[in-house]
């Protein structure tokens, strides 16, 4: 099956390479299974609107959600960082660290779920996680957050207009919700996306040559559609064994021996910008995640060049981050 995806491609990519540029990006669209990146990621449950957006923000950089008041969702998924810390594992209440290397919280409201393992399934749920995480903001119950949010004058009137009509809109839900759709706005549209909408001024010829060397490659395969991934799990080490296994990935959420290593793809979106790289954190660079993925995953042993190319079209997916958007407003009180 492998080869008959690598072999497609590969002929893809050659049509591509003959055909005239505004016939070439179409074949890339659909090679890459649509690339269009939304403005907003809707969810039916969790309509967007600007009262839930501007309470959503507040609480996104809330230390006072946590147990000790010194830790925030900013504090991992740093806004101004293109949404990481830059730490191999983030450190959490009283500097405990974590297990995993944190993910980037832009974009991700697009992914098929949450977390490396897929434990939640949307961004909502997400939410709700690392607040009652003994080893990162270590609330011990959701009553008692609750109750931290209830104490706040300033919090009672926010809720009120984000929840309008709820009898009782302070719920760790909609705590949940409101983070949820501040984050459901938090796109990076990037080179890449002016590329495919017409602008072929946007790239160089070195990087569309690093594009064609991604799918030739057989990256697509796994990262694909609008997020470059985030859609599907795969198995860490699928051509060849990963050197270190001792996290078991999703198997420990299912508890099924056939899940053993298996991890939610990541988007490739702003992975210049959002090392180090995998689930532990330990890849320095953007260039030896690329070779790692080239041996264990497609079971290529990828060129200096090649390595080179494939990196330089990455970086045509750092996106421009909304710094109006992401502006750190003024607390409660």
């Amino acid at each position: 099956m492998f080869r008959k995806i690598l072999t497609l491609t590969t002929l893809a990519v050659t049509l591509t390479l003959a055909l005239p540029a505004q016939q070439g990006r179409g074949m890339m669209m659909g090679g890459m299974g649509g690339m269009k990146l939304p403005d907003t990621i809707t969810s039916d449950a969790n309509p967007v609107t600007p009262a839930k957006i501007n309470l959503g923000r507040m609480l996104f950089y809330d230390a006072r959600l946590s147990k000790n008041q010194d830790v925030s969702c900013n504090s991992c998924h740093s806004l101004t960082n293109y949404g990481v810390d830059g730490k191999p594992v983030s450190s959490g209440d009283k500097g405990q660290l974590g297990g995993r290397n944190s993910p980037t919280v832009y974009n991700a409201a697009g992914h098929f779920v949450q977390f490396w393992d897929g434990r939640a399934a949307n961004v909502e749920e997400q939410a709700k996680g690392p607040i009652l995480n003994p080893v990162e903001m270590a609330m011990p119950s959701e009553a008692a957050v609750v109750a931290t949010i209830k104490k706040i004058p300033g919090y009672q009137a926010a809720f009120r207009e984000a929840f309008p009509g709820v009898a009782e809109p302070i719920s760790y839900d909609n705590i949940a919700r409101a983070i949820g759709a501040f984050e459901r706005k938090l796109t990076t549209p990037s080179r890449w996306d002016r590329f495919m909408g017409g602008d072929q001024t946007a790239i160089t010829s070195e990087e569309m040559a690093g594009h064609h060397q991604f799918m030739m490659a057989g990256c697509m395969s796994c990262h694909n559609g609008p997020y470059i991934g985030g859609q599907t799990f795969q198995k860490l080490g699928a051509k060849k064994s990963w050197p270190v296994a001792t996290d078991t990935g999703r198997m420990g959420v299912t508890g099924n021996t056939s899940d053993r290593l298996m991890f939610k793809v990541p988007s490739l979106r702003n992975v210049e910008k959002t090392g180090p790289y995998f689930h532990t954190g330990k890849v320095a660079t953007l260039d030896e995640a690329v070779r790692l993925m080239g041996e264990y995953q497609l079971d290529r042993k990828l060129d200096d060049k090649q390595i080179a190319q494939i990196v330089a079209w990455l970086k045509t997916l750092t996106g421009e981050i909304p710094a109006d958007y992401i502006r750190q407003p003024a607390l409660p009180q």
